[in-house]
């Protein structure tokens, strides 16, 4: 079997391909079930061992303390049938992490069984902790390890790096962030092959192609958050999206996610 390890750009185009034929062919899924918010670490993959998890536990209590912000880590054994970039927008929006009007929430999810991960920033974190910032935490730090049969390792890695960019002084977070959003990775002959191949699959509908890939621009991210948050489901107030609810002494502050951050497998 061939694995192809994508650039940025294939990704985009994939996803947009993705989106398009999942609006006409995908059934609905139910909605998924989240874990309870029983702690800053919730661990229902059974990946960390307990001296691990209170390591990260005091370390993102830490980091709370010291800036506010909130950062949970998650693994699930099951994503339910959906993208992980879907799961995660949910369950951030379903725990409400981060605080009410800052909206200073991050959830590292890790799926091993599906072998994703994805790093979900709320809408107040996501000008130093850019898409462009999450994907290089995720391939530089989390996923080299995951490869090497290190899960925990990985996740300790990619925890450090979050705290360390939330940490910072705003200018030099910002101006990291800004760096890694203007770098340009290198494409595989790989990655030209799966787009040739891609167009020759999407040109029947490349209209339609083009304008979702217009949605993430950022007026189509604009238009997707002011979608969700009008449709009922979508909500953190809805029926379905009840107030994250939780146990142990720890609960999300009222914080809100837009869909910003990014994912990677392995």
């Amino acid at each position: 079997m061939i694995v192809l390890r994508l650039s940025s750009a294939a990704r985009w185009a994939a996803l947009a391909f993705l989106l398009v034929v999942g609006a006409f062919a995908s059934p609905a899924l139910a909605d998924p079930t989240f874990p309870a918010l029983t702690g800053r670490v919730v661990d229902q993959a059974d990946i960390l061992s307990g001296s691990d998890e209170a390591a990260l536990t005091d370390k993102l209590a830490a980091l709370e303390a010291r800036t506010t912000d909130q950062l949970v880590v998650v693994t699930v054994p099951s994503l339910q049938g959906y993208d992980i970039a879907d799961y995660g927008y949910k369950l951030g929006r379903h725990w409400q992490i981060g605080q009410a009007g800052a909206n200073n929430g991050v959830i590292l999810l890790v799926a091993p069984n599906e072998r994703k991960v994805r790093i979900e920033v709320g809408y107040g974190l996501e000008g130093v902790l850019t898409d462009a910032y999450s994907s290089i935490i995720i391939q530089t730090k989390i996923l080299p390890r995951f490869r090497d049969h290190d899960m925990p390792g990985g996740i300790m890695a990619g925890t450090d790096e979050i705290i360390t960019q939330l940490t910072l002084d705003p200018a030099e977070a910002k101006a990291r962030a800004d760096k890694a959003a203007t770098a340009k990775p290198a494409s595989s002959p790989e990655d030209m092959i799966f787009l040739i191949v891609l167009l020759l699959v999407v040109a029947p509908h490349l209209v339609v192609l083009l304008a979702v890939m217009g949605l993430f621009g950022k007026r189509g991210r604009n238009w997707v958050r002011s979608s969700r948050s009008s449709g009922s489901g979508w909500s953190s107030g809805g029926s379905s999206w009840s107030s994250g609810s939780s146990g142990g002494g720890f609960s999300g502050g009222g914080g809100s996610f837009g869909g910003g951050g990014s994912s990677g497998g392995w």
